[in-house]
Formats: structure tokens, C-alpha cells, sequence
């Protein structure tokens, strides 16, 4: 048997010849029935031409064993020239140059064994007592003490491959941060949404209150896809397995299977939430001496997805240390139909779910991936033989780069692209988020304003005093699960939320160049994936207090850089940022009462295809009256 389970031929050939030519060189004079031969006296000519028969029976024997063991060796294992691939005009390689049926499976390392033979809890308590001196320092300021703010590069624990330029130079690219919502966080330009300050607190100010949204780290791909998709194309190349291989580039992939999980952390992702709950620490750990002087501690939110919990969990070992028990209160909402959730607020929207309303960026991501993808089809289809590629799989090969990079640390898929074929995969991200979450989504407004109802409810110490979006009433009506006047908040969502509520607050800066055009990448764009949503984003809304200024003040701060508040009415300009929290407050319940939740998650309502309609404020076409 070889190596892909097939039963080797050739030694059968050679055994069965060997068995042949015995029994010819067997037979005996007795066996022949001439009875003149028989009679005669023997003599050597004679002799000769009776020896003479079995040769001729052994020289045909031998020819007929040849021939039918060419006639197998060819029906099994047809040349090149006889059967050309009807795909492409590419060859169908010989069985044994073909891939191992395994190839694209799902390779799964369950951990921890379901029932361990040695796990005995009670001898491995996690505290035995003899902790030795136990004294606390003083809480960390750093974001009001230190002379600048430290800056988050995102991507310690993983690989990425080098890149050359067109003369074969080594030139400077990040791969981690051209990946759209796929990017592990990074801390953007100082200048990125426009504005030149660090998130630093401005001079004569002093920092009041956090209250901090952030996303889950890194994940495994969903199980799905509208468009392309790691599992489905895995899937597809494993069904596939007997009638294809590779070369070139790409004959890693003759070995090749699939070893990512479904929706769960990575062990990166939580090591991204953990740093980024260490982070907040370090910089606002001295809100927790109003907790102590209240004699209360906080509560943080996140909701029941398990990678959203995991994330919620990983930052507050990060943020309080471990055991995190009773140094703050985690709610736990449920992301499910039937239950209202600001968290995940399209499980009570039905037309969340409508793809005509909901996923208007397909056309937008086809129409770019055959523009840019299109000399790296024509560089990776020759090398895969037996399968045809498609700009879609070619596309998933990239998705497949940045999951398997954040899963198990390095990738191969990563080494097939150019730096600017990485560049036109990240503004597909923008298309796709732009289109579908964000300000050019007729829903996204609608799904965001429920956050909002909640911020401004915070920020006022005011209850919610209508629930007819995704608030809760339950949970956000008792102050224990949605507790008011507190400096520390803490919440764990998606990062298409995010991207909701940042369209909801109406932050217009960051949609200044939209709508995004799917032929060719702007110049300068407002509006970038990898900046506002990727793995482990969050956005800091800093209270402030300050000399310079009477009243309380606001900022808004995405994954470390200052977004400008003049999109919000009654914010002025201001080169920190800045706007009082009196008009950011009046501003964000005006659009809470012109945002109508009924209509447009019930509404019969309709967008035109294409490019005919679009919008910049994530609305639907209006209501006719």
C-alpha cells in the first residue's frame, strides 16, 4: 500500500509471471497425446523441436503478461496526453500525483479530555492559604501622569512574511494592519480621523469618567459566508480531493488542512483582550477609588456568545488581575431572538435579516475583488491542476491568511500576495462594512440608537424613559443590572455594533468621503476598517474636567486616536476634540427622536440596487407620508 492507500502493482506482476513460467517449464513428454512422437527413437533434432513448443508458449505467455499488465498500468493510471482536463485546458495529473483524500478536511485537537483518569480537583485547590504580605500600591494614572501615551503595535505573538518591491527590494509593509476587521487592534496615527492630539488629557483637565465599548478579540471564522469564506472553500477542495493537486506556490496546499475552529476565541485573541484590560488599567485604575469611596463595586456588560463572554472575562483578569471575584459584577444579556439587546440589537429587527436591506455590499465586493484580484487569479489558477479557481476562492485565500495567522500564528496563504493586492483586500473591507454596518447601511443608525439611549442615560444619571428600540426594559430599568452615576463602564460587543453606534452618534468626520466607490481605491478615504473595527477595537468616551472650559467635557477616542465631534450639533472645533457633555447630550437625543426604530426595522421599505440610492447617515429611504 502507498502513501495515499493505494495497493501497489508491480510486485503482483512480477509474482504471478514467475508462477506462469513454472508451470510451463513443468509440463512433461508423457503429457503429449501424439503418438507417432512417442514411438520414435529419440534424437537430438528431434529433441530439439519438442523443447522447442514450450519456449514459444513461454515467449507468448510472457508477451500476453505484458501487454495486460500495460493495459491496467493504463486504464489506472492514464498519461497526460489521453485525458486532458476539460477545465481549463489544464492536465488531470497521474492517481499517484494527486492529493491525499485528507486534504482541506477539518483537523480538530479536542482539549481537555471529556473525563481525564488523573483529575483529582480536591488535591489541586487553586488556593492553598500562606500568600505572604499582600499589601496594595496606589492605582495606576497613567493617562494623566506620563509624558506621552504609549502606543498598541497589536501583534506580538504572530508572524508576517517580508515583501518586495517591483525591482525585488525589501520594502516596508504592515500586513497586520491591512486587513480590514480582521487587523488585530493597533493604536491608529496620532492623526488619523484628522485631528493632531493624543488621547492623552489635554492640559488643564483631569479625567472624570470612562465609559469604554469594546469589541471581542481574535476568532475563528463564522460558519457561513455571503462571500467567500475559509470553511466553505476548505470543504469544497476536501470533496474534491481525488482529482486535484498543486504546484509552484501553491503545493503547500498537496499537505494542507483545515485546523480552524468555528466563532470561538483563539489562545491570540484572548491574549488581545487581556492586554487590552491590562491597558485600561494601567491608565484609569484610579476610577476605582470612587468605587472604594462608595463602597460599590462595578458592573460590566457583555452578552452570551461564547467568544463574547470569553472576551469580557479575558479583560477582567487583565484589568483586576486573577481571581477578578468580587472586584466587579459581570452582566451577562443574551444575544437570541425574542430578547432585546443594545449589545446585539439586530436579533429583534427583522429587517436585519433581509439581505435586500441588510447586505448591500455584495455587488460593491464582487465588482472590486474581479478588479484586483485579477492577475493573482491568473498567477495562482495554472498551479492548482484538477480545480478551477475563481476570483471568490482567490478572495477566501486571503481571508484564509488572516484567520490562520491569528489562530496558530503564521500562514502560508499570507506569502501568495503582493502589498498591493493586500491593500485592495483591506479597502474590501471597507466596501463591505461601509455598505452593510456602517454609514452607507439604511439600518445601521436604527441598530446603534439603542447604545445611545444607554450612553446618554449614563451620562444624564436618567433613566431610559421610553423603550421602543433594543434597550431592555428589564435589565436597564433596575439599578443594580444598569446601575447610574458611575465613573467605570465597561461594555463587549461585535464589531459591527461598533461600527452601528459610531453611525448612530453621527461621528460625520469618519464618513466625509463616502460613499466608497467599488472601481478603485480613494486617494484619501475617511472611512478605513482596520482603523474602527477590528479585532479587540474599542472606543474610550473620556468625561473631563477642566480649567480652560465651564462645563464638563466629552470626547470620543477610536483604538487611541481623537475623532472630532463637529459633526455633532453644538460641538465646536476644538483641537482636542472636545465638546461639552450638555451639547453632545442634546444633540445625540435629538437624532435618538428622529431615528424610527418601528419603520425601519418593520417598515415596508425598499433600496434601490447599486449605486441609484445611497446614504451617509445609515438611514433607509424616506417614509412616505
Amino acid at each position: 500500500m502507498n502513501k495515499y492507500g493505494d495497493v501497489e502493482t508491480g510486485d503482483e506482476y512480477k509474482d504471478s509471471g514467475d508462477a506462469e513460467s513454472q508451470a510451463l517449464l513443468s509440463s512433461s513428454p508423457e503429457s503429449n497425446s501424439d503418438p507417432g512422437v512417442a514411438s520414435r527413437p529419440a534424437r537430438t533434432s528431434s529433441c530439439s523441436r519438442i523443447c522447442s513448443r514450450p519456449r514459444v508458449h513461454l515467449s507468448v505467455a510472457y508477451l500476453g503478461g505484458l501487454l495486460t499488465a500495460g493495459l491496467i498500468q493504463l486504464l489506472l493510471c492514464p498519461p497526460q496526453w489521453l485525458f486532458p482536463s476539460a477545465s481549463g485546458g489544464s492536465v488531470h495529473h497521474a492517481s499517484e500525483d494527486l492529493v491525499p483524500p485528507y486534504v482541506g478536511s477539518s483537523e480538530v485537537h479536542h482539549y481537555p479530555p471529556m473525563s481525564p483518569t488523573n483529575a483529582f480537583p480536591s488535591l489541586f485547590p487553586t488556593s492553598v492559604g500562606h500568600a505572604g504580605p499582600t499589601p496594595t500600591g496606589a492605582e495606576p494614572a497613567l493617562v494623566a501622569t506620563a509624558p506621552s501615551y504609549p502606543l498598541h503595535t497589536g501583534a506580538a505573538h504572530l508572524l508576517s512574511p517580508s515583501f518586495t518591491g517591483s525591482s525585488g527590494e525589501d520594502i516596508q509593509f504592515d500586513l497586520f494592519r491591512h486587513w480590514g476587521n480582521l487587523s488585530p487592534w493597533f493604536s491608529v496615527e496620532k492623526d488619523a480621523f484628522g485631528l493632531d492630539s493624543s488621547p492623552g488629557v489635554p492640559e488643564t483637565c483631569r479625567v472624570t469618567g470612562l465609559h469604554l465599548l469594546h469589541r471581542h478579540g481574535a476568532r475563528y471564522p463564522t460558519g457561513w459566508a455571503s462571500y467567500g469564506g475559509p470553511a466553505n472553500f476548505s470543504a469544497r477542495l476536501n470533496k474534491a480531493a481525488a482529482g486535484w493537486n498543486a504546484s509552484g506556490d501553491l503545493s503547500f496546499m498537496n499537505e494542507w488542512t483545515y485546523k480552524l475552529g468555528e466563532e470561538i476565541l483563539t489562545p491570540f485573541g484572548r491574549q488581545q483582550l487581556y492586554d487590552l484590560g491590562v491597558s485600561m488599567r494601567m491608565k484609569y485604575g484610579f476610577l476605582l477609588k470612587n468605587f472604594t469611596e462608595a463602597n460599590m463595586i462595578p458592573v460590566f456588560r457583555t452578552e452570551s456568545q461564547d467568544r463574547m463572554l470569553a472576551s469580557a472575562l479575558n479583560f477582567a483578569i487583565g484589568f483586576f488581575g486573577y481571581p477578578f471575584e468580587g472586584q466587579y459584577q459581570q452582566s451577562i444579556t443574551i444575544e437570541d431572538p425574542g430578547y432585546n439587546n443594545t449589545l446585539a440589537p439586530y436579533k429583534t429587527c427583522p429587517n436585519a435579516n433581509q439581505p435586500s436591506k441588510a447586505d448591500r455590499a455584495q455587488p460593491y465586493l464582487r465588482e472590486w475583488a474581479s478588479i484586483y484580484l485579477k492577475d493573482a487569479l491568473a498567477r495562482l489558477g495554472p498551479q492548482l491542476h484538477g480545480y478551477d479557481l475563481t476570483i471568490e476562492d482567490v478572495y477566501t485565500l486571503q481571508q484564509m491568511c488572516a484567520y490562520e495567522t491569528v489562530a496558530i500564528g503564521y500562514s502560508k496563504f499570507c506569502e501568495l500576495f503582493t502589498a498591493e493586492e493586500w491593500k485592495g483586500f483591506n479597502y474590501a473591507m471597507d466596501l463591505y462594512f461601509w455598505y452593510d454596518s456602517a454609514f452607507g447601511s439604511p439600518l445601521s443608525r436604527a441598530l446603534g440608537i439603542g447604545y445611545t439611549e444607554e450612553l446618554i442615560s449614563r451620562l444624564t444619571h436618567n433613566p431610559i424613559a421610553t423603550h421602543n428600540t433594543s434597550t431592555n426594559g428589564t435589565l436597564d430599568d433596575d439599578p443594580v443590572t444598569f446601575p447610574l452615576g458611575q465613573s467605570l463602564y465597561v461594555d463587549a460587543t461585535h464589531e459591527v455594533v461598533v461600527l452601528h453606534v459610531i453611525t448612530a452618534l453621527n461621528l460625520t468626520t469618519l464618513a466625509s468621503t463616502g460613499p466608497l466607490p467599488a472601481d478603485h481605491i480613494p486617494e484619501h478615504r475617511s472611512f478605513k476598517a482596520s482603523h474602527l473595527a477590528p479585532f479587540a477595537t474599542n472606543i474610550q468616551f473620556q468625561l473631563l474636567s477642566c480649567t480652560s472650559v465651564p462645563d464638563p467635557q466629552i470626547r470620543v477616542i477610536i483604538n487611541d486616536g481623537v475623532v472630532p465631534l463637529t459633526g455633532v450639533r453644538g460641538c465646536p472645533e476644538q483641537k482636542d476634540g472636545m465638546c461639552p457633555v450638555s451639547a453632545f447630550v442634546e444633540a445625540q437625543r435629538e437624532i435618538i427622536r428622529e431615528t424610527d426604530w418601528e419603520y425601519v426595522c418593520h417598515g415596508d421599505w425598499d433600496v434601490p440596487p447599486g449605486s441609484a440610492w445611497n446614504t451617509t447617515i445609515g438611514m433607509p429611504p424616506a417614509q412616505q407620508r
